[in-house]
């Protein structure tokens, strides 16, 4: 059986939920107030735009939270 890193297992379970619901992959990396903001915000672009910058939240949300996962772990590796 191969092992993988957990720091990219996280990185990418953190980034595929927040794909598929925008803040729940910051939910996953346990930060909260951060999911509670995606998951309001993005919503109200795709309905105030018409889908335009709905699409833009949707990546920024999936980037933010494998970006903060990749510091958050990494931090507690080079502990």
């Amino acid at each position: 059986m191969l092992d993988k890193d957990p720091v990219l297992q996280k990185d990418g379970v953190s980034a595929v939920l927040s794909l598929i619901v925008p803040g729940a992959g910051q939910i996953y990396n346990g930060d909260f107030v951060r999911g509670a903001f995606w998951l309001l915000v993005t919503p109200g672009f795709w309905l105030g735009s018409g889908g335009t910058l709905g699409w833009a939240c949707h990546l920024a949300s999936a980037y933010t939270a494998h970006r903060r996962a990749t510091r958050a772990t990494r931090a507690i590796v080079s502990v």
